[in-house]
């Protein structure tokens, strides 16, 4: 069983101070929340959609092996330790993340032994943690143990699989909002999509025109790659991206998703974040960096660096 929520084992690789990656992890763990990352969410529907169909089926065939298990449960647990077995981040196809983890469903060697037999069929012979048969399945054998067969018992089996409470709480609520379709004209959803995209590629090199995963990002390409991953095409320079949005009056309330910028000013854009959670976002800031999480001012107008708050935007189709 893995020792840390990895999303923030993945942030404290990229050397963020731990206070402020707490103070992001909770932001994102309001009252229905959920996040997803796959970049294959359709304009339409930010819930199963968001999951490639190989997986999809995977998780489905791998919980109908637990009487009573939701696949949604094991889905969510995807989503969060490895965007679904997209991500390029340490320790999902190779080698070890900071806590030790390995593959798809990030299990440490010793908890992936004791519940990758028996090969399930298509998996890799002798199994191995980066297989992502054997991975789903030894997910599901390892909550099925641990109670998850049992709605009541669920949340428990859970925490067994990772001793944090913000983990449970973070897999239920997407396992939730993976069960049910999201309304496309309903942006809070989305935006969790394009915010939990823009979280999983925390440590990717910045690159200048990049838009690429696992290569690198500049500013505006991991914006706009992160909105693309929630089934909505945006323009691919800071400045258009400001220009075409829905713009957001100065104090109004920011969503996870919602794209903030900065500049000398409305029509000298530089540089452009998307909203994680109150006063945090996630960016690409310039080379020689990584992607990565920092704050940004409260109201429009404070100085940000050598550049000042411009404003604030909500994607639209």
């Amino acid at each position: 069983m893995k020792k840390i929520l990895v999303l923030c084992t993945f942030c404290f690789a990229a050397g963020l101070p731990l206070l402020l990656v707490w103070a992001m992890v909770s932001m994102l763990l309001g009252p229905g929340n959920g996040l997803a990352f796959s970049e294959a969410a359709s304009p339409a529907v930010a819930g199963a959609s968001s999951i490639a169909p190989a997986m999809l089926a995977l998780y489905q065939q791998a919980a109908a092996a637990c009487p009573g298990l939701d696949w949604t449960v094991i889905a969510a647990i995807g989503t969060v330790e490895s965007a679904n077995g997209t991500s390029n981040l340490s320790g999902v196809h190779s080698g070890q993340n900071p806590a030790g983890a390995e593959g798809p469903m990030q299990f440490e060697p010793a908890t992936f032994a004791q519940y990758a037999l028996p090969v399930p069929a298509g998996g890799a012979d002798p199994p191995s943690p980066y297989d992502p048969v054997d991975a789903v399945y030894a997910a599901a054998r390892m909550l099925c143990t641990n109670g998850a067969g049992d709605s009541a018992h669920t949340a428990g089996a859970v925490y067994a699989y990772n001793h944090s409470a913000a983990y449970v709480q973070t897999v239920m609520q997407l396992a939730a909002s993976l069960a049910a379709p999201s309304d496309a004209s309903e942006n809070r959803p989305v935006g969790m999509v394009a915010a939990g995209f823009a979280l999983a590629q925390v440590g990717t090199p910045y690159r200048w025109g990049a838009e690429t995963l696992g290569y690198g990002f500049d500013c505006s390409g991991l914006t706009q790659a992160a909105w693309r991953a929630a089934g909505l095409s945006i323009p691919r320079v800071a400045q258009d991206q400001f220009d075409k949005g829905a713009s957001l009056a100065a104090g109004s309330g920011l969503e996870p998703g919602d794209l903030v910028f900065f500049g000398s000013g409305p029509s000298a854009v530089t540089h452009v974040g998307i909203v994680v959670g109150d006063g945090i976002m996630v960016d690409a800031p310039h080379t020689g960096s990584a992607v990565r999480v920092e704050q940004f001012p409260s109201s429009v107008g404070a100085r940000w660096g050598d550049e000042q708050y411009v404003g604030a935007v909500r994607p639209r189709a």
